[in-house]
């Protein structure tokens, strides 16, 4: 176990009602016991509201280029960052930016950031488009979809996937259409967003569940903690949940982590039916927003992660508590123009500095 104070960067700091992962990442960081040092944010835009968060403790905060913009200019950035704050661990919480930071991630670890991610097959095998091969790998059921990159086709797509059908993006997203009109609608909504490949899934009524887990990279789950949705927001996100004892639930990440040797968080999105089957809708390849809850529940997930990503041992993690529940406010964060500033031109080196 490393002993000395920690610099941890965490990215998606993006705190609205559609919440990037980096907040929860912070919080579960600040309480676990054995965590001392810093914590970096790393954000995509100056107004991003974690940066603002008093109570989650950030010693910095730094802009970072957006993924359209590459992994050279990503990688210059870093480079003037780690040599203003140096960087021991670095969380990436983002699906769209992760193949720049496994690309990078030979390089990081010689100026001595380290992480703990997924390799560029790993990531490609959890691709939507890609979910019937992994159902069939892992011995999990998918429900039926297709990859489309013309939107004609979800004008003769019913024979295969009936309506409604989910219009999801390659990245994020996803709209319930109920028809070829709708669909086409949230086709092109789409693709202006996230590019193609569009992915048309069947649609199966059932309860909502997801499970936060990590994967050493190996084969084995590291630890894992399900929860089932109790209130959605506008867009479909997790509002409120509670976290849930559901072998069925465990078993499908045990089996994901099998048959990947996945490394690092991840969560899977499972449909519960009426009639009792768990049907894997998605894999998503990093810590979700409501990752705090499994650090509330007993299991500190993102602090296994600094763990592992340093190569220290890692202890036994605990079992975490059924009937924990996380519930999602909005709150307005108060800042200064000073730091607004600072974080366009520079970065905030220490942000008690600009406090009001």
């Amino acid at each position: 176990m490393s002993t000395r104070p920690l610099t941890v960067a965490v990215t998606g700091l993006n705190a609205t009602d559609n919440p990037a992962p980096g907040v929860g990442v912070i919080r579960s960081l600040r309480d676990a016991p054995g965590f001392r040092g810093r914590i970096v944010g790393l954000a995509y835009d100056a107004l991003d509201s974690g940066l603002y968060a008093r109570d989650i403790g950030l010693d910095a905060g730094w802009l970072i280029p957006y993924p359209s913009q590459g992994v050279e200019a990503l990688r210059e950035r870093l480079r003037f960052i780690h040599a203003a704050r140096p960087i021991d661990v670095l969380v990436p919480t983002l699906d769209s930016e992760l193949p720049g930071f496994i690309e990078l991630e030979p390089e990081l670890r010689e100026w001595g950031i380290r992480m703990f991610l997924p390799t560029r097959e790993q990531l490609e095998l959890r691709q939507k488009s890609r979910l019937a091969d992994l159902g069939a790998r892992a011995g999990l059921e998918v429900p039926a979809s297709k990859a489309l990159s013309d939107v004609s086709e979800l004008y003769r797509i019913q024979a295969e996937i009936p309506y409604p059908l989910m219009v999801k993006g390659v990245f994020y997203g996803a709209v319930l259409a109920r028809s070829p009109d709708e669909a086409a609608a949230a086709f092109h909504a789409t693709a202006a967003r996230w590019g193609l490949p569009v992915i048309a899934q069947r649609w199966h009524a059932g309860e909502e569940y997801d499970v936060v887990a990590v994967g050493d990279g190996r084969g084995g789950m590291v630890g894992a903690v399900p929860m089932k949705k109790l209130l959605l927001s506008d867009k479909g996100k997790g509002w409120a949940g509670v976290a849930v004892r559901d072998p069925n639930l465990l078993e499908a990440a045990r089996r994901f982590f099998a048959a990947t040797s996945w490394r690092g968080p991840c969560e899977l999105e499972i449909l519960r039916t009426a009639e009792g089957r768990y049907l894997l809708i998605e894999v998503n390849p990093r810590f979700p927003a409501w990752s705090y809850l499994a650090a509330g529940a007993g299991q500190n997930l993102p602090w296994a992660v600094v763990q592992l990503a340093l190569g220290d041992s890692l202890a036994p993690l605990p079992d975490f508590r059924a009937g924990t529940l996380f519930v999602r406010i909005s709150l307005d964060q108060i800042a200064t123009l000073a730091e607004l500033q600072a974080l366009t031109t520079g970065g905030l080196s220490r942000l008690e500095e600009h406090l009001p």
